[in-house]
């Protein structure tokens, strides 16, 4: 099977096991807005929430994984299935340890950690204090999550996709059972959802573990600091932090300035990047890292021209399916809003405001996931430095950006600011990159993003179309709200394709043979 092929497959299956798991947690933020609305509780557990997710997404899903998956994949290449065994104990052992004592410090300093993360939040009674109880729940996610963020980087780089993107499908259910069972023994009925992120992280490492066995990789307590491979890890995850971080850094801010802001913003920005980020997880994560692997062995084999091509595969599909995903978020941002959440304790006007951070947040879909894909090349290169260099400046761009825009455009110019320091990051790597390893290709990847924007006009405006026939504001009326989006879903899916194939895009004719193959299975 050649490497593109590969990349597909894989991106395939990663696709598959994703999309379920973000329908889950549609459900899940469903569940949430009906049964706690946008406002002082939605604050505080999104709040609360955000910050071991965001160290998770840090240390272990961005600079764990771009630092530990390339040494995996050179050793497994260069040294054999025993020391690559023998490398993941270690990585397991220290990982434990050192997450052990950042979740206990998390824990302790958690007052102080939240009055300078979001200091708006002293200024209403009560709404510090739920927040720091919620966080200091939910701190020892990280724990779990960080392993599991190990076990998957072993598992994709030995081509076993399915188990790592589903495992999440468990984290929803827990936390949607647990805020429908348990509210009633907690004094904040919120807690319960915090209970569940808890119980949804030890679910997750749970899975891993017996597939990892299987796969021939039995995790065992091991130690050697001293070890080359683990220090070469350690060193690689420093500047790695950052380099893949920063647009979670990025929305950070947004949260902690979106604090200073009237209340129900935290929450607004959050349903937001949840539906922002639902053609994220399905499609973008699964090429970045179907990608990953692919380059790290061939960066390992000296294989320059191959690694660059991979690359080049990996950028073009992200442009294919984010670019009418851009659109369509941004002309149906309204009744994705009403259709999902509104009902309950959610009315029109929170969904009218979280659809106004959608828009801005889909304005920069491609950059984010083209720096998802562009970002990791550097770590499969061994270069940590130039990341952190695009980063740094993407951050300052940001807050930038928020000082300027959060006046006048509220919540909404926090989104557009995360939007425009992406481009930013996006051009910088894109520049640095071809300087650093020659041509890339650009003239496919251009061709390949005109194609894709004059395959999404048409499909904008027969969506744009389609939704204008319907009264969203109305409460009620589900099964018809359901029915005339799944029909313009459709109906823009099928222009968008329709086009494509006017258009002889190449992606659009391999996706077109993937399905082929799998009807045929």
């Amino acid at each position: 099977m050649s490497e593109k092929k590969g990349i597909l497959k894989a991106a395939g299956i990663l696709g598959s096991a994703t999309i379920l798991s973000r329908v889950m947690g549609m459900v899940r933020d469903v569940v949430v807005a009906r049964l706690f609305g946008a406002g002082m509780v939605t604050d505080a557990f999104f709040a609360a929430f955000q910050i071991p997710n965001m160290l998770r997404r840090f240390f272990a899903e961005g600079a764990l994984t771009a630092a530990f998956v390339p040494t995996f994949s050179e050793t497994l290449v260069q040294e054999g299935e025993e020391r690559a065994r023998e490398l993941a104990n270690l990585c397991f052992t220290l990982l434990t340890i050192v997450v052990s004592l950042i979740t206990l410090l998390g824990i302790l300093f958690s007052p102080l950690i939240i009055k300078l993360m979001f200091p708006g939040f002293m200024a209403v009674p009560g709404k510090f204090e739920l927040t720091v109880l919620l966080n200091r729940v939910m701190f020892p996610y990280l724990f779990f999550i960080s392993l599991v963020a190990l076990c998957m980087g072993i598992l994709n780089t030995v081509r076993h996709f399915f188990t790592p993107a589903i495992s999440t499908v468990f984290l929803n259910i827990a936390m949607i059972l647990a805020a429908l069972l348990l509210r009633p023994f907690f004094q904040y009925p919120i807690t319960a959802l915090a209970v569940g992120v808890l119980l949804g992280g030890l679910i997750q490492l749970l899975l891993q573990l017996p597939v990892l066995w299987s796969k021939g990789f039995p995790i065992r307590p091991q130690f050697g600091l001293n070890d080359k491979k683990v220090r070469k890890i350690a060193l690689l995850m420093l500047p790695a932090t950052l380099g893949v971080g920063v647009y979670y850094l990025n929305i950070t801010v947004g949260n902690i300035l979106a604090s200073l802001l009237p209340q129900g913003s935290v929450s607004y920005l959050y349903y937001a990047q949840r539906l922002f980020e639902f053609p994220q997880g399905v499609f973008t994560v699964s090429i970045a890292q179907a990608v990953l692997p692919a380059m790290s062995r061939q960066a390992a084999e000296g294989d320059l021209e191959a690694m660059k091509d991979s690359l080049n595969y990996g950028v073009r599909l992200t442009l294919f399916v984010t670019i009418p995903a851009l659109v369509g978020l941004a002309v149906c941002a309204v009744p994705l809003m009403t259709m999902l959440f509104m009902g309950g304790q959610f009315d029109y006007s929170m969904a009218q405001q979280s659809a106004r951070a959608l828009v801005y947040y889909s304005a920069g879909l491609s950059c984010v996931a083209l720096v998802r894909v562009l970002a990791p090349a550097f770590y499969a290169l061994k270069d940590t430095k130039t990341p952190v260099i695009t980063a740094f400046i993407s951050f300052v761009l940001n807050l930038g950006f928020s000082l300027w825009l959060m006046g006048p455009l509220k919540h909404g110019g926090l989104a557009l600011a995360s939007s425009l320091s992406a481009l930013g990051n996006m051009l910088l790597l894109f520049w640095l990159l071809r300087r650093k390893t020659g041509l890339l290709g650009g003239r496919r990847m251009l061709r390949t993003a005109l194609s894709a924007v004059a395959a999404s006009l048409p499909m904008g405006l027969v969506a744009w179309w389609m939704t204008g026939l319907l009264d969203w504001s109305l409460s009620g009326h589900k099964l018809l709200k359901a029915a005339g989006l799944s029909g313009v879903v459709l109906s823009a899916l099928l222009t968008y394709g329709l086009f494509s194939r006017l258009f002889r895009s190449e992606e659009a004719s391999e996706f077109l043979g993937l399905v082929k193959k799998k009807l045929r299975r």
